[in-house]
């Protein structure tokens, strides 16, 4: 987490803010970030902290204030806080104005059911974000994806490698907060990832590795398994090994053909999808470690 501000510059005077701060635990920590809003005025409308250990540990604090600011008053705000709070306590701290929507790029194959959830919640204003594009090495989903006023980019990653792909995606990238892989069967290089300056979300069925491919859900049947169910995490170099935002079961049994399990994956799927991205854009992740914390 950096330290710095986030802000529009429109010059209007904006209203929410949430702070997002991480430092070694000590005392007082609370009451200076407090005392220090409160001195400007700020009305703190929700506060969550946690520590990883009061002895030594880390501790992780999400506030949400409303105090009227411009785009100017709200980064000599931050140039305040860095010298009086953040500093003494050794914080990684950010500003984000909370009425500005986090740009959500979407990456999808030829699956189309977390895609087109995302632009479900997207049109009915459930997903606290706004949909920038939507990239696919696949041309199928153009037309559903449009429907919903979103811009559809088909990159195709040929088999010969996938370099010429990357640096085409990334250049359609450049401006986006977050970036979700919404059932894109393609792997991302680390240099892609290094270039990104993102974070990418991740969605899978959680049978992981013990039923890897594409026929996981019958590997699963066979063997007979009673839960099902998906992980939503942080995308990192080595595959499917991110800190893990989110994640959901369901149980089944034997009279489930692989089909029906293939089907209650989906709506799994989707669902903890939604939740991860809508947390990540409500600034309640916190990564720590190999771990999250989700306020």
């Amino acid at each position: 987490m950096a330290g710095g501000s986030d802000s529009s510059d429109t010059g209007e005077r904006l209203t929410a803010t949430r702070l997002l701060t991480a430092c070694p635990d000590r005392p007082g920590i609370v009451a200076a970030v407090s005392e220090f809003l409160s001195a400007r005025g700020a009305n703190i409308a929700s506060s969550s902290q946690y520590s990883t250990d009061p002895d030594g540990g880390a501790f992780l604090m999400r506030i949400e204030f409303h105090l009227p600011l411009d785009a100017a008053q709200r980064e000599e705000l931050g140039r305040e806080f860095a010298r009086d709070v953040a500093g003494p306590f050794a914080m990684e701290w950010r500003l984000w104005d909370a009425g500005r929507a986090k740009r959500v790029a979407i990456l999808v194959s030829r699956q189309d059911h977390c895609v087109l959830d995302l632009l479900w919640r997207w049109r009915r204003g459930q997903l606290g974000a706004e949909i920038a594009l939507v990239i696919s090495n696949h041309p199928d989903l153009q037309a559903d994806v449009e429907a919903f006023g979103a811009p559809f980019h088909h990159v195709p990653a040929p088999a010969s490698g996938d370099r010429e792909a990357e640096e085409r995606m990334l250049a359609l990238l450049q401006g986006v907060d977050v970036v979700v892989l919404a059932r894109y069967m393609r792997i991302l290089s680390g240099a892609f990832l290094e270039r990104l300056r993102a974070p990418a979300i991740n969605i899978h069925h959680s049978f992981l590795p013990a039923f890897a491919g594409a026929g996981a859900y019958e590997q699963a049947r066979q063997r007979g398994v009673k839960l099902i169910g998906a992980t939503a995490h942080y995308v990192t170099e080595e595959l499917d090994d991110g800190p893990i935002i989110e994640q959901d079961v369901i149980r089944v049994s034997h009279r489930d053909s692989a089909r029906a399990l293939s089907h209650l994956g989906a709506d799994i799927e989707r669902a903890v999808l939604a939740r991860a991205v809508r947390w990540h854009c409500e600034d309640r992740v916190f990564v720590h470690g190999r771990t999250t914390v989700v306020f």
